[in-house]
């Protein structure tokens, strides 16, 4: 729709317009000062040809003329005449790169799951000829045939892949996609996945299912210490019970540091201290501490 509008509105050049009214009005004042009617008629007869004949293709452009039907040769960009009537315009191909969105609702994936998928087509025109004689409206063939595509590729994958490898979907989506608009004189350079959409029922199950998986995971991780410092437990037993007089000395550090925090007040069987013999050893501390 917005192609043929364009195409409308260059049916007349602003250069052809300026012509027109230069031409009418010399015609006019050539009619004034000779009295004679015919250089008016003159003047708006070249004006109105001039009018129809000037065509202007700016600097992005290409157009074909087709002379009683058949193509004669493709110009721009810039000025050109044409002979009204007996010589045609093509609409005028932009060969400048353009942007499609196109949309996939409610799509299933290849774990049957729906997803709403939005994504952008970059592409341009190369062969203007072909974009004009091999297809009739290449704007809505790739639109129509970029949908036809995400819709096959999201069919494809799984919803992991779809959110994880967007990259690795775009780049297919390029591959299908110029495949089918070479012919056409059109290609496609890269295709971006810019949304991809679930149901808020399964986006809310998966988030408790991630959750579920992380506790898991973290009781995992927590049992594993576990064994590990029961591990390093046993291996101190065993050093201990090899050695009594080391299992002495841990026994009095651990006294000792409790018993260096100030106000701190520390509870020790008798039968302990008789063990590792600090009794003797902990009232000569107390006499010096007095």
């Amino acid at each position: 729709m917005m192609q043929s509008i364009a195409y409308q509105q260059k049916q007349v050049s602003r250069v052809g317009l300026v012509v027109f009214f230069l031409c009418l009005a010399a015609g006019f004042l050539i009619t004034a000062l000779t009295h004679s009617p015919v250089a008016a008629a003159l003047g708006a007869g070249l004006g109105v040809y001039f009018l129809f004949a000037i065509k202007v293709v700016d600097q992005w452009e290409k157009v074909a003329i087709l002379r009683f039907g058949r193509f004669r040769r493709l110009l721009g960009p810039g000025v050109f005449l044409i002979v009204p009537v007996v010589d045609t315009l093509s609409r005028y191909v932009d060969q400048r790169v353009r942007v499609t969105t196109v949309s996939a609702e409610s799509t299933l994936t290849r774990d049957t799951v729906p997803v709403n998928v939005d994504a952008i087509v970059f592409w341009l025109v190369w062969n203007a000829e072909k974009a004009i004689f091999e297809v009739e409206d290449f704007i809505e063939a790739i639109t129509l045939g970029s949908q036809t595509a995400l819709r096959e590729s999201i069919g494809r994958h799984q919803l992991a892949q779809m959110i994880t490898e967007r990259e690795t979907l775009g780049r297919e989506l390029q591959k299908i996609l110029d495949e089918k608009t070479t012919p056409w004189g059109i290609t496609v350079q890269s295709v971006e996945i810019r949304d991809v959409r679930i149901p808020q029922a399964l986006e809310n199950a998966m988030s408790q299912q991630a959750q579920a998986d992380r506790e898991r995971q973290a009781r995992v991780i927590l049992g594993d210490a576990e064994v590990q410092v029961s591990q390093q437990f046993a291996e101190a037993a065993q050093v201990y019970s090899d050695n009594p007089v080391a299992l002495h000395l841990r026994g009095m550090n651990m006294l000792f540091e409790a018993m260096r925090e100030k106000g701190s007040m520390v509870v020790v069987p008798s039968s302990a201290l008789e063990t590792m013999g600090l009794g003797g050893t902990l009232a000569t501390a107390s006499i010096a501490a007095k």
